[in-house]
């Protein structure tokens, strides 16, 4: 409901949107629901790490860019808590940059064991207050996040690791949205939100993944009115490091609360075109 405080679960595939297809039916399941985009990100520094990458772009999300270039003895890092009323926000993850960076943001860390997907799901919706179909008044978190993906693979084939892990994620979603249906107690009260990343530039293909927009796509009626685009400004200040492809894809769910896009399935083709059908209209 929206008059009652929700409580949130990220679930962040880092660097698994290539890996998505056809078989995911609960990821596709999901955005069918849910209010579906893209969240442009700035062109990587030189020589960029892949730690550093996934830092990087973790910090966006959160929006603490500032936060992760500053020495990690800045006291004045203004934590989640601060930032947002005192929210209690968790971090799971397997990468150990990751881990120092959310503990400097106000983070707990929680163990990643390895556990079926019924069992994290469970686990996570515990940690939330939300259990055997209902909601306690209390909670130990407001906010969960899930990291999976990139910096967390030990050996191994690389496409064989992302395969697994996005089969695991839509594992996970189904026991997700199993408990949280529409109209229960769960559904009403938890904003979930599944992020998918490209990773690293030199795993992006730039002419599938292009956010720009030719004029042949847009309603030709209103060219002279196609303002600029929200994710290539700062205020009332263009954005002089925009990149153009290889957006993150987010789709975020809360029953009577979210909007429901066309989208049909977790996929940059379907994402796009609900943005072409907003401005069409």
């Amino acid at each position: 409901m929206a008059d009652m405080p929700s409580r949130a679960l990220v679930l962040y595939g880092d660097g698994l949107a290539n890996f998505v297809d056809s078989s995911h039916v609960h990821l596709h399941s999901l955005a069918s629901k849910a209010s579906c985009g893209f969240l442009s990100l700035p062109n990587a520094p030189p020589s960029e790490t892949e730690d550093e990458r996934i830092v990087r772009e973790f910090a966006l999300l959160m929006d603490s860019w500032d936060a992760a270039y500053k020495g990690t003895n800045n006291a004045s890092t203004p934590s989640i808590s601060d930032r947002f009323m005192g929210m209690k926000a968790a971090i799971v993850t397997k990468n150990p940059s990751l881990k120092s960076f959310g503990v400097k943001l106000g983070f707990t860390l929680l163990p990643s064991d390895d556990v079926s997907s019924d069992s994290m799901g469970l686990e996570l919706m515990k940690l939330l207050g939300f259990q055997q179909g209902n909601v306690a008044d209390t909670n130990q978190f407001d906010l969960v996040f899930v990291h999976m993906g990139a910096g967390e693979r030990e050996g191994g084939d690389k496409d064989d690791f992302g395969a697994k892990t996005v089969a695991f994620i839509d594992s996970l979603v189904a026991a997700i949205m199993n408990a949280a249906q529409p109209g229960s107690a769960i559904g009403s009260r938890l904003h979930l939100s599944l992020v998918m990343s490209y990773g690293s530039v030199s795993e992006i293909n730039s002419a599938e993944t292009s956010v720009l927009i030719s004029n042949n796509e847009l309603n030709p009626k209103l060219l002279g009115l196609f303002p600029r685009q929200s994710y290539t400004m700062r205020g009332e200040q263009p954005r002089p490091d925009v990149r153009h492809n290889g957006p993150m894809l987010v789709a975020q769910l809360q029953y009577a609360v979210t909007r429901m896009d066309k989208a049909q399935v977790f996929a940059f083709k379907d994402f796009k075109e609900v943005c072409l059908l907003l401005l069409w209209f």
